[in-house]
Parts: C-alpha cells; sequence; structure tokens
C-alpha cells in the first residue's frame, strides 16, 4: 500500500531545510507532528526531598538538552550560582553546543563525547575525582547509571523533570499512512489516548531498541526500523520504505 501521510510524534522541527522537509518535497507526502509525550519540571522542594544540594557537585553530567535547561533552571529557583569551576560533561556535540545558552561556552570546562553514553567514560576517567550531579528524567536508560557506577566515581543521580503522556483527546484518530515513534513512552501514549486503536493497514515506524521492544510487548506490528546500518536516522528508513511502497 502507497503511503501518503505520515504522523511524527514529536515536535515539528524548527529548522527550514531538515530531513522531514526534503523528504515531503521528494515524496510528496503529508507529514504531520504531534508530541505524543512532553517534558514537565519537578520544583526544588521535589530536589531536596532526593536530599540533593547543588553545593556539593564539582560536575556535572548532561545527556540531553532537557537536562541542561532543567539543571539550569533549579539552579536559579534554588538561588544557586553556578561557579566558573564547574566542569561540563556533555554526551554529544549537540548537548555541548547548546550549552551556550548558558554559559560563555570558551570560559567554562567543557568535555564531549561523541554519541553515546559511554563514550565519556575516559573523560570522567580522567578526572575521577571530581563530585558528578547527573540531571535526568524519571525515565533513563539502564546503560547511564550502569556505565556510572562501573567507573567507582562519586557521583548522583537527580531526577530534574519528568516524561508525561500528552493529552491527544483533539485528535479525532490516527488513521495515518504511517505512525512514527521515538521512545516507549510514546507507544504508552498512543494506547492510553487510543485504547481501540486497531493497527490494521496503518504502518509503524520506530527508532531504537528500547521502543521496538514497547511496539512488540504492545502486540504492534513493524515495518520501519532505524537506525540500521543502511538507514541510520528515521528520515533515512522512512525514505527507502516509501520508496518501495509508493513504486507499486
Amino acid at each position: 500500500m502507497k503511503v501518503k501521510t505520515i504522523l511524527v510524534s514529536q515536535p515539528e522541527p524548527k529548522m527550514e531545510n531538515s530531513p522531514y522537509a526534503r523528504l515531503i518535497e521528494k515524496e510528496k507526502v503529508k507529514v504531520d507532528f504531534r508530541p505524543f509525550i512532553h517534558v514537565e519540571g519537578v520544583d526544588a522542594k521535589a530536589v531536596r526531598a532526593q536530599k540533593i544540594d547543588l553545593n556539593n557537585f564539582t560536575a556535572i553530567v548532561l545527556t540531553s538538552r532537557n537536562a541542561v535547561d532543567h539543571y539550569f533552571r533549579l539552579a536559579e529557583e534554588m538561588r544557586f550560582k553556578v561557579p566558573d569551576s564547574m566542569r561540563y560533561f556533555c554526551q554529544s556535540e549537540a548537548v555541548a553546543y547548546y550549552l551556550q545558552k548558558y554559559v560563555v561556552y570558551r570560559k567554562r570546562k567543557i568535555y564531549v563525547g561523541k554519541m553515546n553514553f559511554t563514550d565519556l567514560v575516559p573523560l570522567l576517567k580522567k578526572y575521577k575525582d571530581e563530585k558528578f550531579l547527573l540531571p535526568s528524567s524519571d525515565v533513563l536508560k539502564p546503560i547511564v547509571p550502569e556505565t556510572m557506577d562501573s567507573l567507582n566515581i562519586d557521583w548522583k543521580r537527580g531526577i530534574f523533570y519528568k516524561t508525561v503522556i500528552s493529552d491527544l483527546s483533539d485528535l479525532s484518530d490516527v488513521l495515518y499512512d504511517v505512525l512514527v515513534f521515538f521512545s516507549p513512552s510514546g507507544i504508552e501514549s498512543l494506547l492510553k489516548n487510543f485504547p481501540e486503536f486497531k493497527q490494521n493497514n496503518t504502518r509503524i515506524a520506530v527508532f531504537g531498541n528500547s521502543t521496538i521492544n514497547a511496539a512488540t510487548a504492545a502486540g504492534l506490528r513493524i515495518d520501519i526500523k532505524a537506525p540500521t546500518p543502511e538507514t541510520p536516522s528515521m528520515t533515512m528508513a522512512l525514505q527507502k520504505y516509501i520508496t518501495g511502497a509508493n513504486k507499486k
């Protein structure tokens, strides 16, 4: 069956020439964006309840832009002036670049991994005497705490924000040719918002093993997977599938 409509369970990309824009132009498909989940920050009281004092840490481990935003939001809320001596360990260049929203990049001690969390291991080992804070969501990939524990360093996780299922009641249905998911929470949101959902001819596209597992556990048929060696991004996986499906 041909693909004409796609619903991506994320916010619409802000950049003009995004990979989705190119996909729309090349394949003449309609792509809608709607976050199935969203992030809500916790307050200072909730952080104190976790026995976290921001004064006690000399280094911050940042896995996402959300982690950056909510660390600095809570620092302000708790009247904590982040010292110039603070070390920042960023999982990727994108996270490190985003730090410029809050700090003067060239004047700070910023260490950057390549992409995966384990890429930070040599850097964390090099500064193992620091006291590390890991601001995170309530949902955290197991590899992160497992890696931190394996290093025998002084670290603490702080739940600074939570992943919440969005209310999609204004959507009359999800009758798209393809539904695209990037997290187990997105699958959970689909089933909570549309408990009577029947997949039928709808193709399901998923990104990452945890999302694949959640979709399979929910009894959904997975038609498009990413990343793979051939299609490392979701838009590439969609492009490949649509090219094949629309030729028929």
